[in-house]
C-alpha cells in the first residue's frame, strides 16, 4: 500500500444474474486495482447478491471505484463501509499427534472450535475480526496445521 492508500471494504448488492461478478472484477483489473477479498453471497429470499470487496486505495481512488460500479447496470446500490462489523473465518488442519487440549483452547479465544476429528487429522475453525484470524495463525504455527484455508471478508453496517 502506498502512503495515502488505506484498507477499505466496500459492499456492492448486485442482480444474481450471470457474469455480473466477472462485470465486477473485469472493472477492478481494467484500471489495476487490487481485490484484497472478494466473497460473495446470495441474498436470502431474493434475487440479488451481497459482494464484500476489501481493497485499498486513497479517498479518491476508492471514490473512482464507487463511481464506476454505480455505472454497471445490474449494480443496485454500493456503499463503503464507515462503521462496520467485519468477521472472516479460517478453517486449519492439523495432524492427531498434535496436543488438541491447546489447540481447543487456542480456538474458543478466537471464536472457533474443533469441528471435525478423523482418523489422522484434526480440522478447526475460527470466525473473527480479520486481524484477530491474522493472530490466531501467527500462533497456531507451532502446531504443524497441514493445510489452511481462509475466506474473504464479510460486513455489514452498524
Amino acid at each position: 500500500m502506498t502512503e495515502n492508500s488505506e484498507r477499505r471494504v466496500i459492499s456492492v448488492i448486485v442482480v444474481n444474474e450471470a457474469s455480473v461478478l466477472s462485470r465486477i472484477t473485469n472493472l477492478f483489473s481494467g484500471r489495476g486495482y487490487n481485490i484484497t477479498s472478494l466473497t460473495v453471497a446470495p441474498i436470502p429470499e431474493s434475487n440479488y447478491s451481497r459482494l464484500t470487496i476489501v481493497t485499498s486505495g486513497s479517498v479518491r481512488v476508492i471514490e473512482q471505484i464507487t463511481k464506476q460500479l454505480h455505472k454497471l447496470i445490474p449494480v443496485l446500490k454500493v456503499y463503503e463501509h464507515a462503521d462496520l462489523v467485519e468477521k472472516e473465518m479460517a478453517m486449519v488442519k492439523f495432524p492427531l499427534s498434535e496436543n488438541l487440549s491447546d489447540i481447543d483452547v487456542l480456538c474458543r479465544a478466537y471464536n472457533g472450535k474443533i469441528v471435525n476429528v478423523g482418523e489422522n487429522v484434526v480440522i478447526v475453525m475460527v470466525a473473527d475480526e480479520p486481524k484477530r484470524v491474522d493472530n490466531f495463525l501467527a500462533v497456531i504455527k507451532k502446531y504443524n496445521p497441514k493445510e489452511i484455508v481462509r475466506s474473504g471478508a464479510v460486513a455489514l453496517e452498524r
